[in-house]
């Protein structure tokens, strides 16, 4: 039957209570039976409990002592109180400190049911919900953001640390390193991940538009504005303003953004009355705001305002370890994007990859495996199918090049880095470490600097692979 797997505890002091209660029920359901609150918590202890039953006079026990104690478990059943007749306040109360319902005494026996099925029912969809944020939560929040290298393990740090506050955030670094998905992830592990997200490509706009993209405006304010329109700073009350490029406003701009982040105020163009708008902002640049402002082309008070929380995304070419995480990903989505089955690169594609310096970060990798997935007729992806940047030699200025005063072995003597076989990471990692060695002659600094991990790093995971004495 529907119910058949859900398990209930019935508490009552009454051996015939408790019998008669199990022998009318359990045809629908498990049941658990217990005389006191000891005997209840020993089942709640040792077994999986959906609802439990219990009756309000436990002997000299409290049925209510009973349900307080069993809601602050982890995973705690749902309680039902049963109590005599009249009794309405009581169960009231109960319900006030947890309870789902109750039902007087003397039980109707399918009054009963019908109430525990309601109460499986609401635990159900209790579940659901909590497994649905679970997955927006993998979807949008730091799971988005794919490494595993040392230099990406302070962003994920700073982010959980950072994204609970309201501080405003500056995420600086090159472009395509994935500054918006950090803001998102800000967002969505904020405690506003429901309110919304609203994002300005500051670049994209002439001071006036982006004047009044941001703050809105009345009608006539200027030739064109035909009607009110709302800016984002409202759009965004109650949540996340994320401002890209914010290197490049403005400086007349900086001046009304610098007063909208600290008095949370705006005006809307063509007007004087002040709004007030509850907007946490986070904003991201690929330039040095600290350079800018010695040049006198971006505002001090601003940048210390932004500046409150600093990230920093580091370009690919120094988290190559991270290129087969990424690669793996990408393959997956566009794969499902294009209706595309399971699809891997080539030994020697994915071996390209990894000696391209990425000038383009992130961004310019993913385009290489869509346009990889997209060309690719069958399951395979070879050199042949990505992009000619990557094989051109005008491109080849982007590749990673021998440290000084070696010479990089053929493509021959690398061919087994990558074993489309064998695709664990860790020992990936090791034959690029080897490689390394062998092609700085077993200079460890030189080859942590051709890997693009500190001398630090190197060390460690030589310790780890047992080449070095720990």
């Amino acid at each position: 039957m529907e119910f058949q797997e859900h398990t209930v505890l019935i508490v009552d002091d009454e051996r015939n209570t408790r019998e008669g209660l199990r022998l009318s029920l359990e045809d629908e359901f498990d049941i658990y039976v217990a005389a006191n609150i000891s005997e209840a918590e020993e089942i709640l202890k040792n077994e999986k409990v959906d609802v439990m039953v219990t009756d309000l006079r436990l002997g000299g026990e409290n049925g209510m002592d009973l349900i307080q104690k069993t809601l602050s478990r982890a995973k705690a059943p749902v309680c039902i109180l049963m109590t005599a007749y009249g009794s309405v306040d009581v169960a009231v109360e109960a319900m006030k400190k947890g309870a789902y319902d109750y039902v007087s005494k003397p039980l109707n026996i399918d009054e009963l049911e019908i109430v525990i099925k309601r109460a499986i029912r609401s635990r159900n969809v209790e579940e659901e919900n909590q497994a649905l944020k679970a997955q927006v939560t993998e979807r949008f929040g730091l799971e988005n953001i794919i490494g595993q290298s040392m230099v990406m393990k302070p962003v994920f740090d700073t982010i959980k640390q950072v994204a609970p506050t309201r501080a405003t955030v500056l995420i600086e670094g090159e472009s395509g390193t994935g500054k918006e998905l950090v803001g998102r992830a800000i967002h969505n592990l904020s405690g506003r991940p429901t309110s919304k997200l609203v994002t300005v490509h500051c670049a994209a706009l002439s001071e006036q538009l982006l004047e009044s993209e941001l703050f809105g405006h009345e009608r006539g304010a200027f030739t064109g504005a035909m009607e009110r329109r709302i800016g984002r700073f409202e759009e965004a009350n109650g949540g996340t303003l994320f401002l890209d490029e914010i290197g490049e406003i403005d400086l007349n701009v900086q001046v009304k953004l610098l007063r909208a982040i600290g008095e949370r105020t705006i005006e809307r163009l063509g007007s004087n009355k002040p709004i007030k708008v509850d907007v946490r902002v986070v904003a991201a640049t690929n330039k040095d705001l600290s350079e800018m402002v010695k040049e006198g082309t971006f505002r001090d008070d601003l940048f210390f305002r932004l500046n409150v929380v600093s990230i920093h995304m580091p370009p690919l070419r120094t988290r190559k370890e991270d290129i087969v995480l990424l690669v793996d990903s990408f393959l997956k989505e566009f794969a499902e994007e294009n209706g595309k089955g399971t699809m891997e690169l080539t030994n020697d594609a994915l071996q390209l990859l990894l000696e391209y310096d990425w000038p383009g970060n992130v961004r310019e990798l993913r385009t290489a495996i869509e346009h990889g997935v997209v060309m690719a007729n069958g399951s395979k992806i070879g050199i042949r199918h990505l992009p000619t940047f990557l094989t051109d030699d005008s491109h080849r200025g982007f590749r990673q090049k021998p440290a000084a005063g070696t010479s990089a072995p053929s493509t021959k003597s690398d061919e087994s880095l990558i074993d489309s076989d064998d695709l664990n990471l860790a020992r990936i990692e090791q034959k690029m470490i080897r490689i390394a060695l062998d092609r700085t002659g077993g200079n460890r600094t030189e080859a942590a600097t051709l890997l693009g991990i500190s001398r630090r790093t190197m060390q460690r995971k030589l310790k780890e692979m047992g080449l070095i004495d720990g």
